[in-house]
């Protein structure tokens, strides 16, 4: 048969395959043991109907490193190749003998549908990443020991393939690793590539362990020990040689308990495969392993940690996604196409056979399969945590400690699962002990007769909204206040403005109107007589203040303190502006409102002062003061700490002093 060119365009998808398809090199050893394993799974098939074909011994797949000669080979007792099947197959990038055998078995609407992976042609030239020159030799199954076939290339654009006699049925490919060579890294850098490594024992168990650890059939290599006698106290003994041992040795687990039956995994299996995957030294506080059937067929374990890893809020750095096998060979440890990213805290293992074993990052994006998937698996996360909020409270809290501030993100990026999302949400409250939380349902439930809203007020910390003075006609008329301390709050609040059919409402935003109608009449009354009251005192703090407020009003929410400042309908507040300040972002420059108590003494001493003079020296020094104080009371800083001090001084002095005269 002798030399021959491959076919048409064969070169340029060679090249690609070589140079783009795989940036990790090692994955060739991944793609080799998965054509075995697909090989292995054939001659089972087959072997099922013509017992000529079937294998006596199992399926297996053998390693042979050969540091002598530079070479690496992957035996295999598959089904093996004629030499019809090896041009077809190998000769030809675009056909692939297990995507033939595929369109074989569903015309024939087969049931036993043998999982078979890879495809042979474009993930067995992946060998040409770390060799210069590869080789196959193969015998069918069912054909003669003469009817072996030889293939060699160095992938320059032909082959050579020749008949040869072989005794055992299967295939070996032979991979002459290239020489250590130079090569330039992303930065530019000099890089020495030593493509020897792959003869070593440790890579050999590496690539294995990481790629191909759970699939069907053992993956063994001999493995050689030097034990040199020693004596009785342990000490090796001189000029005797040291015992030269090999023994054949299974790398791989077999042990893909994502595939089995849940009542065939215990706790303790769960766990084990848990710490495997995430180097993590705790248990997984949540298990999810179910099988999908349907228009996609996959499967998923699943679990929700216990602890938040150190980079969950370290987006360039953590890693985000599950782990994607393809009829189980890992593709990817960071699929992150499968879950939302607000559900990066998800660890597990998805197993799908309806996608390509050679599926890159860009396919996954725009793939229906993988879209599918994605749904299935959010909706069993979200059923998950609800089952565990629902039944298992403690724990759940707990762990929402832990994620809740993530699962929050949800809310303001999937719209779909919107509803489900505000069910697991948990805020602390006015009326709640302190590390205490509630859900929006609980607080509804708890919403005394003629409440029409549900309030929050948000801040850094429970402390700081505790003392708030906007929440002090709030707890004069028994109405809870939820208190958002987390700094995704206030983008939660943006998409999640109602639940229940109630409008979620700041304290600290626009004007307040609480009450019956008849007490709101009564209100709107009794304001409108204050505001003709205190008319040319507003007036006058609003001039004095026009620079750093937009208006000076009566407020209708305070009890006890004297003003406050409150954020006008939708502008932005005092705590999403340090929001802003704290990522080193400008904050878009808004005014706010200054309301003062009406029924505060030092507004009745300001009428007084004005009533003598309107130009009244201590006038000024009042509005300035309120306007500080509200400052301080929402957090922010004051304006001038130095002036503030002396007012305050001032003004103690002038009190003391009318007090001393009245006396």
């Amino acid at each position: 048969m002798g030399k021959k060119k491959f076919k048409t365009e064969v070169q340029q998808l060679l090249d690609l395959v070589i140079h783009s398809l795989y940036s990790n090199k090692e994955i060739f050893l991944r793609e080799l043991i998965s054509n075995s394993s697909d090989a292995i799974d054939r001659r089972r098939f087959e072997g099922l109907k013509d017992k000529a074909i079937a294998s006596d011994d199992g399926g297996r797949i053998q390693i042979i490193p050969d540091s002598t000669l530079g070479t690496l080979t992957i035996r295999d007792n598959g089904i093996g190749m004629s030499s019809a099947e090896v041009e077809k197959n190998i000769g030809t990038i675009a056909s692939s003998g297990t995507k033939a055998f595929m369109e074989e078995l569903r015309k024939g609407k087969s049931s036993d549908n043998a999982e078979l992976i890879g495809q042979f042609g474009v993930g067995f030239y992946a060998s040409f990443m770390v060799a210069d020159r590869v080789e196959v030799y193969t015998r069918r199954a069912g054909s003669d020991a003469a009817d072996g076939v030889h293939w060699v290339s160095k992938g320059d654009g032909s082959y050579t393939i020749d008949a040869c006699e072989r005794e055992q049925v299967g295939t070996d490919v032979i991979v002459h690793l290239r020489e250590a060579e130079e090569t330039l890294d992303d930065d530019g850098e000099t890089d020495r590539v030593d493509y020897g490594e792959y003869l070593e024992e440790w890579k050999i168990k590496k690539v294995v362990k990481q790629y191909s650890d759970f699939v069907d059939y053992p993956i063994v290599m001999d493995i050689t020990r030097e034990d040199r006698p020693r004596d009785e106290n342990g000490e090796p003994i001189e000029g005797v040689d040291p015992i030269v041992t090999t023994n054949e040795e299974t790398l791989n687990s077999m042990k893909a308990i994502w595939t089995r039956s849940k009542s065939d995994v215990s706790d303790e299996d769960y766990s084990e495969f848990y710490r495997h995957l995430t180097h993590a030294y705790d248990e997984p506080l949540k298990t999810i392993h179910f099988t999908a059937e349907g228009m996609v067929e996959f499967s998923a374990l699943l679990y929700l940690p216990t602890k938040a890893p150190f980079d969950l809020y370290m987006p360039d750095q953590g890693r985000r996604g599950l782990h994607l096998y393809v009829k189980r060979v890992f593709i990817m440890d960071d699929c992150k196409d499968l879950l939302p990213d607000y559900m990066r805290f998800v660890r597990g293992v998805v197993q799908c056979n309806d996608l390509p074993l050679n599926v890159s990052r860009e396919i996954l994006q725009e793939n229906a399969v993988v879209r599918r998937i994605h749904k299935s698996l959010t909706g069993k996360v979200l059923g998950a945590l609800k089952s565990l909020k629902d039944k298992e409270r403690e724990k759940y809290v707990v762990w929402y400690n832990e994620f809740g501030k993530v699962l929050k993100e949800g809310l303001h990026h999937d719209f779909a699962n919107k509803e489900k999302l505000q069910e697991l949400i948990l805020f602390q409250s006015s009326t709640t002990e302190t590390g205490t939380v509630s859900s929006l349902r609980e607080y509804v439930d708890r919403m005394p007769e003629g409440q029409e809203a549900i309030y929050y007020i948000t801040g850094d910390s429970r402390e700081a909204v505790e003392s708030s003075p906007h929440l002090e006609i709030f707890r004069e008329k028994g109405y809870e206040v939820l208190f958002l301390t987390d700094p995704i709050d206030e983008w939660v609040v943006q998409s999640l403005t109602h639940y229940d059919e109630k409008a979620l409402t700041a304290i600290d935003r626009g004007d307040i109107d609480l009450g019956t109608e008849e007490e709101k009449e009564e209100k709107k009354k009794e304001r409108e007589e204050a505001e003709e009251e205190y008319a040319e005192i507003l007036e006058m703090a609003k001039g004095r203040l026009s620079d750093h407020v937009s208006d000076v009003r009566l407020s209708s929410r305070l009890t006890d303190s004297a003003g406050c400042l409150v954020a006008d309908g939708m502008a932005m507040n005092a705590h999403m502006e340090r929001i802003f300040r704290s990522m080193n972002q400008d904050a878009p420059a808004s005014k706010r409102i200054l309301e003062l108590n009406p029924t505060h003494p030092i507004l009745n001493i300001m009428k007084q002062l004005h009533s003598t003079s309107a130009d009244h020296p201590k006038l000024g020094d009042y509005v300035d003061l309120i306007f500080n104080q509200a400052l301080l009371a929402e957090g922010s800083d004051i304006q001038d700490p130095q002036r503030f001090a002396r007012i305050v001084n001032d003004l103690m002095v002038f009190e003391g002093q009318a007090v001393a005269s009245d006396s």
